[in-house]
């Protein structure tokens, strides 16, 4: 059945149901009246059945005219009961002027009216409220005022994710900030009627002509907020080019349900999938009451990483980062939202084995996790020493540090930039990745070496960029139109990371993990979609340029190598990956030479030395000096 069969159908029911409670109330009117001592005689079938028939009639024309068969009744709200008692008012109004001149042939009219009236009434929300109490167990939600005042706003998604913001929003207390003018349903699956009595006005493709609509009536533009469906990415895209070209603003509620405050739509959200059913109770075990060290706990991740551990209770909480701005922020931070976690905030850098040391010492870490790095990918091309001192000797100096301390847990944060490196931030965290599994297998403790693509947001990223030049007006500069790029929030990102961190159960094992990123993210799509967030138009208000790779990009990154093994895990969302490192006797000493090679700042000597490490970026690397020099 089609929506639009569906819909008839479903106001057809309706209609049937009201003139049919008209009908016995009338019959049951003249009834109660006739037995009364106000009526004498014989009962009179006639009167009966004329006044019946004509009161039915006149339902029918002022239930029309106000639309009360468009109501969905397991969604009726305050302003559907007001609907129906103007409804019930107009019909009978309606019914009046026949009554008076059928007036000889009706017995005791007047009486007979009030009584049908009432009747009716009740048998009317009886109905209704039998319906909410079935479908939400809340009958009386139906006489709960709402709010006529505040920003006019046009409701995007789906019946069932509009549903319960309509009822939240139409719920008691103070007068809320935003007035719901109507509903655009996605796949429009009952065009015409009405949810809690705001109107059903079309599906996603009449979105345009309904803000144009609205914009007369009201004298403003709507904003659109969206819900359900409308926020997955690919609704929200929809949403979103049709909201720029009409000029209206996209918000959507806060993570706050009860409090039903509009905020404007954030690059994150359209990340948005199906929310991941992780059970917490594993990642509990290993932290709570436990000893937590974080390095780089004031970065993006790191900070992100700190947070949810500070929420699990840990024993101890100790964090270092080389930024005293980051590591102000986080302190500051934890201070407010865990006052009760004992946290120690630690200055320094990984690259010093003597202040790592002391750190360590004196935190006697159970689960240490290692987020320090450097991240950028062409500054790093230009700084390839200091690159390999964070990235590499950093994440040495922790694992080893880690190990002397008797810690059960390192996780090592890695990235999808460390598969076939082409760069050297990716050829150092593919280094780490390897000279971390080597260490930990060595020793009684186990390492998670987690693998993931782009947090949203991050220091360096792409997406504060876009903001800042579509805040200055443009032109938004791409690399090149054809690059993509996984994506992951940084919330969702640091629960995968902790969940794969619970996965690894006996000493000794050094495995690594890849993430679930999705789909790569076209990055021309994604400078689009953050200039219509601002409800411009690309390449009309704001224009869009293209600069060409930098030193050390790809046009498309990958998870894994071909020959490595995937293969999933009880937690959705994290994968296990059987890597081979294939390095021998001599990887000791190849690896403490590079290390020696970038502390002197011998480039060339580096880069030979991580080529020989990592023999992908080698390869990589020789390519294309040979193509520079063709």
């Amino acid at each position: 059945m089609t929506p639009q069969r569906a819909a008839r159908r479903a106001m057809f029911l309706t209609l049937g149901f009201d003139s049919s409670m008209a009908a016995l109330s009338m019959v049951a009117a003249s009834v109660l009246v006739w037995s009364s001592d106000a009526v004498d005689g014989a009962y009179s079938l006639e009167s009966a059945i004329l006044s019946t028939s004509v009161f039915v009639l006149a339902m029918l024309i002022g239930f029309l005219v106000r639309g009360v068969q468009k109501q969905v009744w397991r969604h009726m709200g305050w302003p559907d009961a007001v609907m129906i008692v103007q409804a019930i008012g107009l019909s009978t109004l309606f019914y009046l002027p026949i009554m008076l001149v059928l007036n000889g042939r009706l017995v005791a009219p007047w009486a007979t009216l009030l009584v049908a009236t009432l009747l009716w009434t009740l048998l009317l929300f009886a109905g209704r409220m039998i319906a909410l109490s079935r479908s939400t167990h809340t009958p009386l939600q139906i006489f709960s005022p709402v709010s006529k005042t505040g920003q006019p706003v046009l409701l995007v998604g789906d019946a069932d994710s509009c549903v319960p913001v309509l009822r939240r929003l139409q719920g008691q207390g103070p007068a809320r900030k935003v007035r719901v003018l109507g509903v655009v349903e996605m796949e429009g699956a009952d065009p015409g009627r009405a949810i809690r009595g705001v109107p059903i006005m079309g599906c996603l493709e009449d979105l345009g002509n309904v803000i144009d609509i609205l914009r007369v009536r009201y004298g403003q533009t709507p904003w659109l907020a969206v819900t359900g469906v409308a926020r997955e990415r690919k609704g929200m895209l929809k949403v979103l080019e049709i909201a720029a070209s009409h000029g209206a603003e996209v918000m959507a509620f806060s993570g706050d349900e009860a409090a039903q405050i509009l905020e404007p739509v954030h690059p994150a959200d359209l990340l948005a999938r199906a929310e991941r059913r992780l059970d917490i109770e594993p990642v509990r075990n290993i932290i709570t009451g436990a000893s937590v060290l974080v390095t780089g706990g004031g970065g993006t991740i790191g900070s992100e990483l700190t947070r949810q551990v500070a929420a699990l209770k840990p024993a101890t909480l100790t964090i270092i980062d080389a930024s005293e701005f980051n590591l102000y922020s986080i302190d500051m931070a934890l201070r407010s939202h865990a006052p009760n976690v004992p946290a120690m905030s630690r200055l320094g850098d990984v690259r010093d084995i003597s202040r790592l040391t002391d750190v360590f010492q004196r935190a006697q870490p159970d689960l240490v996790i290692h987020a320090a790095a450097l991240k950028h990918v062409p500054l790093m091309e230009h700084n390839l020493c200091e690159a390999i001192l964070t990235n590499v000797g950093g994440a040495v100096n922790a694992a080893r540090a880690a190990v002397a301390v008797g810690a059960r847990r390192f996780v090592f944060i890695s990235t999808d930039k460390a598969v076939d490196p082409d760069n050297v931030m990716g050829a150092t965290k593919r280094l780490a990745e390897i000279a971390v599994s080597r260490i930990a297998a060595d020793s009684r403790m186990t390492a998670s070496m987690v693998r993931f693509g782009n947090v949203l947001g991050s220091s360096g990223s792409v997406v504060p960029l876009f903001e800042r030049q579509i805040a200055a007006g443009g032109p938004v500069t791409l690399t090149d139109p054809g690059v993509t790029r996984y994506f992951m929030t940084v919330e969702e990102a640091s629960s995968l990371v902790l969940q794969a961190a619970a996965l690894q159960a006996h000493e000794g094992d050094a495995d690594l993990f890849v993430l679930d990123m999705g789909e790569p993210i076209a990055i021309l799509q994604l400078a689009e979609t953050m200039i219509r967030l601002k409800g411009l138009v690309p390449g009309v208000d704001i224009e869009i340029v293209t600069t060409g790779l930098r030193d050390g990009e790809k046009m498309h990154e990958a998870l894994t190598y071909s020959h490595e093994e995937i293969r999933p895990t009880e937690v959705d969302g994290v994968n296990r990956v059987a890597s081979p490192n294939g390095h021998g006797e001599l990887f000791e000493k190849q690896l403490a030479a590079l290390l020696e090679a970038a502390a002197r700042r011998e480039r060339s000597e580096a880069l030979r030395l991580l080529g020989v490490l990592v023999p992908e970026y080698g390869a990589n690397r020789a390519e294309r000096n040979r193509r520079q020099s063709a």
